[in-house]
Parts: C-alpha cells; structure tokens; sequence
C-alpha cells in the first residue's frame, strides 16, 4: 500500500494514490477510482480502509469548498495520428 500525504484533490494531473489494487488519480476536473481492494478483518484491512477514508474525505471537502456546476461536460477527447506508422 502506498500513500500521498500530500494528495491535494483536484490540484494537478499527476499525484496517484494506490490502496491494495486500488488506484485513485488525481485529475483537475475529476478524481479517477478503478480497480479494487480487499478490506479484510484485520489490521492491513483496517490501514487501508482509513487511508481510503481519509483519501474520500479530502475529496468530499474539496468538492465542498468549490462553486459546482449541476454536471460537468464529457472531456474533451482529440484523436491524433499514430507516429508509428
């Protein structure tokens, strides 16, 4: 497991948090979840459920803090030609 303390929600397009197989991305508009993890009845299940706990509550009090549109548009997506050929 590893941890971003300075995980800063909708800052920039590069900090990932990973918690077990679990990837959380930092992007300017959304934060991206993919992927999974176990949160078992033990002490690992519990570090990991308390850093995904602390990771949502620094994105839910960033989403707070923030004027917000009723829906955000789709991204802007550009295809560019393949420099391999």
């Amino acid at each position: 497991m590893s941890s971003k303390p300075n995980f800063a929600p909708y800052e920039n397009e590069a900090d990932v948090v990973e918690v077990g197989r679990l990837m959380v991305e930092n992007r300017v508009d959304r934060i991206t979840v993919s992927g999974d993890v176990d949160l078992t009845a033990d002490k690992d299940g519990l570090a990991k459920a308390r850093q995904l706990h602390d990771l949502l509550g620094r994105v839910v009090a960033a989403l707070e803090a923030k004027n917000l549109p009723d829906k955000l548009p789709p991204p802007d997506v550009k295809t560019v030609a393949n420099p391999f050929g």
